[in-house]
């Protein structure tokens, strides 16, 4: 059942074989939903001795868990709230993944806190920094990342020149965690496959089995062929975020939790925009503002509003970026103007609806429920937390089924990649040599993929043009949109430039600039003809254009209609050929 880490693909082929076994035996348990927490469900199951089967209506990760502020935090503002055990809960899981599950993936980042206020500040924010460095020790385990140092106005400005001189009185540094969202949850997926999980993307739910009373399984729909199947399985867990409510009704009768959606959006500058050696954080009236090292770029956010509009594309207006800038420009002493802006992107935090009307007030707790037999829900919690609300739903799980199943044991399972990293690591140089690229390129590659760089340097070696960067998006190589398709189950270009690379935001052409050379590479590991070629190119141009348009209305209404206008399923060419 056990294939050896790092082995794991997920391409086409793949995707065919695990809709197969997913159609032709009942599975103990299967995972509606393929974000961060359903990808964990799938990993917590997989590797406590269940058969899983994974489904996912889009792209991994296409919703909440790839337009995050990409922190593994455990949350400063929760503190604010006497929220301990979430605090406390939270930095455990990122000593975790930063030493044992992801080094590859989740790295330390540094933040400066600007003092505003002379006398009570900078003892009250110590304080709670205090407690937030000793609430990151675990069993086992060091906190991962240096602890907090109070700093004066001038060794501020030598950190972060960019900060206005008059805006902040003093500081002090504290360091977390960053990862690459989509990619975390794509590698988890490849990670619970390798263990024996049957994951497809494109594969809608779009009803239940039943047994009387019992859910017994789903109906699927296979978004690529047109086809229906049955999956039927002894458990269904249900992880799908602010879909949640979709699902309870669609299993019939009132669900016993209900999510709210709530609004982040995010802003994407160049580097040398904004002259620091290290991250910011701001306090806002409602909030906090992040200014988030991102290779060479900035991601400023988020902001925290109600959002009842389209899921699925959830749209940032001309009055969130205006209010992102204006926070941010409070502190700098060059402000930025909306022509710095590259990218922008827009999220939904899925919180469990209490009695306040403010979703900042909402809560990041997560709930585990079991509303009629043969199904579980869960729901709330943040990116962080994933993995403790995996074992949660699992637990449940096993509740429900009548055999003896083991303890979670994910707090001990690498994600694939995260083997040999660190050796890798040291020996970039002589990697470097071996292949003919540049340090900084094995470097980058490391951190994507860890010692699955094997699997992308066999790639330029069989096709040494694959070696070139992208024209247009240098950061990445050609090899990296091949393996997007062969390995980490890209199904459509929209995939690849939003998700396996961030090329859509991290470019001030918003990925147009390479989408013909994108879709040439793709064409051959997705099996193409020209005619796929070409929808593809109109429909991300499409997306491209109505997310432009849309950034520039004022209200959320608008720009939920005008981005609505855009087309979001690539029909396919050839259904035969999938």
């Amino acid at each position: 059942m056990t294939a050896r880490m790092g082995t794991a693909r997920l391409g086409p082929a793949e995707r065919t074989a695990a809709l197969t076994q997913m159609g032709a035996q009942e599975l103990d348990v299967v995972v509606i939903g393929g974000g961060v927490v359903g990808a964990g469900v799938a990993l917590d199951a997989t590797t406590r001795g269940l058969s899983v089967g994974l489904l996912e209506a889009r792209d991994f990760a296409s919703g909440t868990s790839s337009r995050s502020s990409k922190l593994i935090h455990g949350g400063l503002r929760y503190l604010e709230q006497l929220n301990f055990d979430l605090v406390r809960e939270a930095l455990q899981e990122r000593a975790l993944l930063l030493q044992r599950i992801a080094p590859h993936l989740v790295r330390p980042v540094p933040f400066l806190f600007p003092l505003t206020h002379l006398g009570w500040e900078r003892p009250y924010v110590g304080a709670g920094l205090v407690m937030y460095d000793s609430l990151g020790f675990s069993f086992g385990f060091t906190r991962g990342v240096p602890g907090h140092r109070h700093l004066s106005r001038s060794r501020a400005l030598r950190l972060a020149p960019s900060l206005r001189r008059a805006a902040f009185s003093g500081a002090v540094q504290y360091w977390d965690a960053q990862v690459d969202d989509a990619r975390y949850v794509m590698t988890m997926l490849r990670t619970a496959s390798s263990y024996g999980a049957h994951v497809a993307s494109r594969a809608q739910v779009v009803g239940f089995l039943r047994e009387g009373e019992r859910v017994t399984g789903v109906r699927v729909r296979d978004l690529e062929a047109g086809t229906e199947m049955d999956v039927r399985a002894r458990q269904v867990v249900n992880a799908t975020g602010v879909w949640t409510d979709d699902i309870q009704e669609l299993v019939g009768g009132r669900g016993q939790m209900h999510v709210r959606a709530s609004k982040g959006i995010h802003l994407v500058v160049p580097r040398d925009r904004i002259h620091s050696l290290t991250g910011i954080i701001l306090r806002t009236e409602k909030s906090v503002l992040f200014v988030i090292p991102w290779g060479r770029h900035w991601i400023i956010g988020t902001t925290d509003t109600r959002w009842d509009l389209d899921r699925a594309h959830p749209a940032a207006s001309r009055s969130d970026i205006d209010y992102v800038l204006e926070h941010v420009n409070a502190v700098l002493s060059v402000p930025l103007t909306r022509d710095d802006v590259e990218g922008v992107y827009a999220g939904l935090r899925p919180l469990l609806s209490g009695e306040s009307e403010e979703t900042s007030k909402l809560s990041r707790e997560h709930m585990v429920a079991h509303p009629v037999p043969g199904l579980v829900m869960v729901a709330g919690g943040k990116y962080t937390t994933y993995r403790v609300m995996a074992q949660d739903a699992v637990d449940a799980v096993a509740h429900g089924l009548d055999q003896r199943v083991p303890p979670s044991c994910t707090d001990r399972i690498p994600l694939a990649g995260a083997e040999g990293y660190q050796a890798l690591w040291n020996a970039r140089q002589r990697l470097a040599h071996s292949s003919g690229l540049h340090v900084a390129r094995i470097e980058h590659l490391l951190q994507r993929y860890g010692s699955m760089i094997d699997e992308v340097l066999a790639l330029i070696e069989a096709d040494s043009s694959l070696a070139l960067p992208l024209a247009g998006a240098d950061d990445y190589l050609r090899a990296e949109i091949v393996y997007a398709a062969t390995h980490e189950g890209a199904r459509h270009l929209n995939d690849v430039l939003a998700r396996r690379t961030h090329i859509s935001i991290e470019t001030f052409h918003r990925g147009l600039g390479v989408v013909e050379e994108a879709a040439e590479l793709l064409a051959g590991p997705l099996g193409w003809d020209d005619e796929q070629v070409k929808r593809e190119v109109e429909y991300y141009t499409k997306r491209v254009e109505a997310e432009r348009l849309s950034q520039e209305q004022d209200t959320d209404q608008e720009a939920d209609a005008i981005r609505l206008g855009a087309p979001d399923v690539v029909p396919v060419a050839n259904p035969e050929k999938v």
